[in-house]
């Protein structure tokens, strides 16, 4: 047996690359449904306010509605994951999703749409939380940037996919709004199907669950090329990890674990405080702005899903070559000086130069902040408490995310376009100081290794 998987031939080792690739996929998947249902709101935005004459604080709160839910959702997230396993709890977020995507496209009044949007906000924060925690611990230590960065890859196809489906339906007469939300029922229900067939966690089997030789199987299913040897091995390292972490800290809220909360918050803080939510939320207005037309406006949208898309695509490249904390540091610079530009070209009003500012600002965002935020945070807290560490960031990410898109119409009512983007420049000034100056790299660590290196386990 043992010589049989040192042996594989080229084809079953293909395999089983494959296998754990479609694992991680069909995961990721929920950020695709999560990136769709996040910026699809944007085609429908103004018309939803004209048709149920709404004053800007009611049309904030309805654009807003499935953030809420999100800060719900990734608040407890954690809970679920940790009672009932990863792939349940994947489970349920496809038929939320699904519910969701069918009700908000027949509502019939602003409070029932709220109600829909909401439980699809719940499937965007549990997914946060299951999503990325789920492949980073069946990825090895090499791969898990670029695997686990697949969740946000899929966020921003499914960001690309509304703003495509969100032009191409936004002729099909008046109740074009309602096929603009109802349309992502199909692929919430493609993911649900999806993931019935991906197992669950082993590191979930092994510190929750107890049930170690199921946890040995999957994992020799995730790699058969490795011996049963080595599986035992790491088992058993996982096992010793899991006891010691209750040693060291009993508890979520310790002292000990006070280095990785404070990262998992202030990433998740500045990633908002960049006010990438908004612009994504409100993107045909902050085009229609600049002089554009509507359907223009509409369009340049599609080009800020296309400079997400490749610009993520780099960021997955370059994840597991340069490290967090380098794409972090770019990202930050980028923010920096698209935002100033953006801000100026507001304020002495030459609008011509806008649209490149929000497309490199895009970019920014998707090489750095973007294509580490759900990997670092999945990666800084030890098994015991991974689900209690990914909830806070998600929570964190998602409460900042709300009060930003509730406020945001009400801050464009009160001041002037280039004093918001320079207040999101100043914010990510602080970002790129917080980076220098207290990030850890963890590119290419295991993850029972990390907590030693943040002082979590004893040496």
């Amino acid at each position: 047996m043992l010589m049989r998987l040192k042996t594989l031939p080229y084809r079953e080792k293909f395999t089983m690359r494959s296998q754990l690739l479609f694992y991680s996929i069909t995961s990721a998947l929920a950020g695709f449904l999560f990136g769709f249902d996040t910026v699809v709101i944007s085609g429908a935005e103004k018309t939803i306010q004209q048709l149920w004459g709404l004053n800007d604080q009611l049309h904030g709160f309805a654009m807003s509605s499935a953030l809420w839910g999100t800060v719900l959702g990734s608040a407890v997230g954690g809970w679920p994951s940790e009672k009932y396993g990863r792939k349940n709890t994947l489970l349920w977020i496809g038929l939320l999703y699904f519910a969701s995507a069918v009700w908000s496209g027949l509502a019939t009044d602003v409070y029932s749409f709220m109600i829909a949007r909401f439980i699809g906000g719940l499937g965007v924060g549990i997914s946060t939380v299951a999503a990325p925690m789920y492949i980073s611990e069946i990825a090895p230590a090499k791969f898990r940037g670029r695997l686990a960065g697949m969740f946000q890859f899929n966020i921003v196809f499914g960001i690309l996919m509304a703003f495509l489906s969100n032009a191409l339906l936004a002729n099909v007469g008046e109740s074009a709004w309602r096929w603009m939300l109802g349309v992502e029922a199909i692929p919430a229900l493609i993911y649900t199907i999806m993931t019935i067939f991906i197992p669950e966690s082993p590191r979930w089997l092994l510190g929750h669950a107890g049930e170690v030789e199921k946890a040995k199987r999957i994992m020799l299913q995730i790699d058969p090329s490795r011996t049963q040897s080595d599986i035992d091995d790491e088992a058993n390292r996982i096992l010793a990890s899991n006891e010691e972490e209750s040693v060291v800290a009993p508890t979520f809220w310790t002292r000990r674990l006070s280095k990785p909360i404070l990262l998992a918050f202030l990433i998740a803080f500045f990633n908002q405080l960049s006010g990438i939510n908004a612009i994504l939320y409100f993107a045909p207005r902050i085009f229609e702005w600049t002089g554009l037309a509507k359907e223009s406006a509409l369009l340049q949208s599609i080009g800020i899903g296309v400079t997400n898309l490749v610009f993520t695509f780099l960021g997955l490249y370059l994840i597991d070559r340069l490290g967090r904390k380098t794409l972090l540091i770019i990202g930050s610079f980028g923010y920096i000086a698209s935002l100033g530009l953006c801000s100026w070209a507001f304020y002495t009003e030459f609008y011509a130069i806008v649209p490149a500012c929000i497309f490199a600002f895009i970019a920014a965002h998707a090489v750095g902040q973007g294509a580490v935020i759900w990997v670092f945070i999945s990666e800084i807290f030890p098994n015991q408490y991974r689900a209690s560490g990914q909830a806070l960031g998600s929570f964190t990410h998602w409460i900042f995310a709300a009060l930003l898109t509730t406020f945001f119409p009400v801050m464009v009512g009160a001041m002037p376009p280039w004093t918001i983007f320079a207040f999101f420049g100043f914010m990510m000034t602080l970002q790129l100081l917080w980076v220098l100056t207290m990030v850890p790299e963890t590119k290419g660590v295991p993850l029972e290794e990390i907590q030693k290196r943040l002082g979590i386990a004893d040496r």
